[in-house]
């Protein structure tokens, strides 16, 4: 639930270190900055031994969610990469 509020900001980091037009507008930023800081915090505790800290400006917190929704942006990008070009 944490995630929420930085999500979109993530989101926005991810679009704007790979630029490039992408189906989903507003919504998918949003998600795909979402899901990718869920998923860079729930790797980054379980295989970096680096738990996701409780304070907002965590330096590591934020690289390890905008890694997260990196990953998930180069997937989405693979898979339904040639859609809008």
């Amino acid at each position: 639930m944490a995630w929420l509020v930085p999500g979109p900001l993530v989101g926005a980091i991810a679009k704007a270190l790979l630029p490039r037009r992408d189906p989903g507008g507003l919504t998918g930023t949003t998600a795909i900055g979402t899901a990718g800081a869920f998923l860079g915090g729930r790797l980054s505790a379980r295989f970096l031994d680096r738990p996701v800290q409780p304070e907002f400006f965590d330096a590591t917190t934020w690289g390890s969610a905008i890694a997260g929704a990196l990953v998930l942006l180069i997937g989405y990008r693979l898979l339904f990469g040639n859609s809008r070009d």
